[in-house]
């Protein structure tokens, strides 16, 4: 158990840089996967399958979901859809994949090697039902308000990504060929 705990650590470590140092955001986003998936898996070799589970479902799900449709929001033009066709090549996404199947084989060997029982702890159990009755019962308002908060950060993202036409005054276009030899 020792072992896997290190060597998602490392996973989580490596790819956490990674996501740093890359130049492009669909790089960066792939590795920011991998390193949510070995912190779920570090939190499942602790003991928190739940908690396991919800860095699965709430950050590698839904914040990288939101982070893909801002991604497509903002780039539409020709030159990124050609980028694109160049970021499929098995070079980009052969660094995540291969993180993910380390990711895969040490949660494979947790899970065949464990009883999967939560082990004694110091503090109380909670389960998904207290969990959510604490944040739609007394912390209500602040999941709210972080929802308006994401949704006005999208908002805000695509009217400042958002390409504008340029208007050019109609004396300072320039003219066609035929139209200045005409004219002279």
């Amino acid at each position: 158990m020792e072992l896997t705990f290190y060597i998602a650590a490392a996973v989580s470590v490596l790819a956490t840089i990674m996501v740093i140092t890359r130049y492009n955001m669909i790089h960066a986003l792939l590795y920011l996967v991998v390193s949510f998936l070995a912190v779920a898996v570090v939190f499942f070799t602790l003991g928190a399958p739940f908690m396991a589970a919800l860095e699965v479902i709430v950050y590698a799900g839904a914040i990288v979901v939101l982070i893909i449709f801002v991604i497509m929001m903002l780039s539409l033009t020709h030159e990124d859809v050609e980028r694109e066709k160049e970021w499929l090549k098995p070079s980009v996404w052969a660094g995540p994949a291969l993180l993910s199947l380390v990711l895969l084989a040490e949660l494979v060997y947790l899970v065949a090697t464990s009883d999967l029982t939560v082990p004694p702890a110091a503090g109380a159990y909670v389960d998904a039902k207290a969990v959510g009755l604490a944040l739609y019962g007394p912390y209500v308002l602040g999941v709210q308000l972080s929802g308006i908060l994401l949704m006005a950060g999208i908002v805000g993202a695509y009217h400042l990504g958002r390409q504008k036409k340029k208007v050019i005054h109609r004396f300072l276009q320039e003219k066609p060929a035929t139209e200045r030899s005409a004219a002279l």
